[in-house]
Order: structure tokens, then sequence, then C-alpha cells
């Protein structure tokens, strides 16, 4: 399981980012976060399992995390959850009479709710790009605080563009060191620029300034201008 020892000093930096995303639940009713990177391998299941974890220690907060990414499905081994033991997203778009209840799955340790990527589809851009799916986001963002949505890698596959439109904004996350700049721009091309909440750089040692909440691990830069911030060539 990826979620990290309450009292490491990574999960410290995922506080700080959970902080971030609470206040822009508060001012701009930031509710459905999509976690998406430009290449596959930059960590954001990790990132996603994670964030989810860490808005889900407030006792009050209800938050589920949902794997969307049909390509590498990845959030149920992470969660130590059972692909098999129920429906999952895939099954839920592909079959209506499938409530989002009856694909959610209840993390027994954590206050958690998550949902499969489900059976792997032979077409998994048409999948995502039925209507359905805004259909089960709308009513995942009725029923819970914060909904987490691992998506597929920007650059090499089409399928995050066509949820871009149900969610409300996107966290970008980046392999600090490894991820060339010309395919972060190229990400950053991809996305609406007012729905970049900010990027998270894994495995960034640098020094860092106040304006970035920052560990050995991670460093998370806030998109508060719709400006894109960028990292230096690697």
């Amino acid at each position: 399981m990826s979620l990290l020892a309450p009292t490491s000093f990574e999960a410290e930096q995922y506080r700080a980012l959970r902080h971030m995303i609470e206040q822009l639940h508060r001012s701009a009713d930031l509710s459905v976060i999509a976690i998406s990177s430009p290449d596959a391998a930059d960590g954001k299941t990790t990132t996603a399992i994670n964030l989810a974890g860490t808005l889900a220690q407030a006792v009050d907060s209800r938050v589920l995390v949902i794997d969307a990414d049909l390509r590498g499905a990845n959030v149920a081994a992470h969660l130590g959850l059972d692909e098999h033991a129920a429906p999952g997203l895939v099954d839920a778009i592909l079959n209506t009479r499938l409530t989002l209840e009856s694909v959610v799955q209840t993390h027994s340790h954590l206050n958690l709710s998550a949902i499969t990527a489900g059976r792997r589809p032979s077409a998994p851009y048409e999948v995502l790009k039925s209507p359905r799916v805004g259909e089960l986001l709308a009513e995942a963002r009725r029923k819970y605080d914060y909904v987490i949505v691992d998506t597929p890698p920007l650059v090499s596959v089409p399928d995050s563009r066509v949820i871009e439109k149900w969610v409300d904004g996107f966290l970008i996350v980046v392999a600090a060191h490894r991820t060339p700049r010309r395919l972060l721009e190229e990400a950053l091309n991809l996305v609406e620029p007012a729905k970049i909440v900010g990027m998270v750089f894994n495995g960034d040692d640098r020094h860092l300034s106040r304006e970035s909440y920052s560990s050995r691990r991670h460093r998370v830069v806030r998109n508060s201008t719709s400006r894109r911030q960028t990292a230096p060539d690697e």
C-alpha cells in the first residue's frame, strides 16, 4: 500500500498539498480533481492515492478516489483492494443499470472510498468519451467532498482530454530532473490554463523559494494566476 506513515516527513508535504486543495475547495468550489502527468512513471498514481488519503484524515471529509487510467490501472494494487471484488468504473460506464454506489469500495482501515478501473476495455478512449462518465462524476460530486481522479498520462494518449470538461482542475505530476521541459510544455498545452491547479515535482531536492511547498522529495507549485510555471531544462 502506498499511503505514507502519518508521522513521516513526506506525509507532512502531502498535508501541505491538502491545505492548498482545502483552500481552493472553500474559495473556488474545487471538488473533482484530476491527477495526471506528461508521461508514465512520473508518480501520478502515488500522488493521487496519498493526496486522497491525506484529505481523508479529516474525519468529516468524504473522499473518493477513482481509477480512470484504463490503460494502466493501478489504484486497486496501491490500496490493497481486490480489483474483482466489485464492478469498476468501466462496468458502470458500459452498464447504466449500475449505480455509483454499486461500484464504490470502502477501505477497511481508512476513511476513504475508491472506484477501481474494472474490466479492461478494448477502446479506452471511446469508453471515457461517454457522457456516462460525466453523469458518474456529477453524482460523485454530490455525494463526496473530494473526488480524486487518477487519469492517463496527458501526452502519450488522448484519454485525459475527454475527461477535462467534467473535472474542476488538474494537478500535473512531474518527475523532477527526468521529465524533459518540452514534454512538460506539451502536456500543459493540452489542458485549459484555468484548469491547471498546480504542479507536483517528484524527487526534487533543490532549494526552493517560500512560494513553493517543498521537501526532499516533493515540490508543489500552485497556479494562482493561470500563468503556467515550468521546471528548468533538465
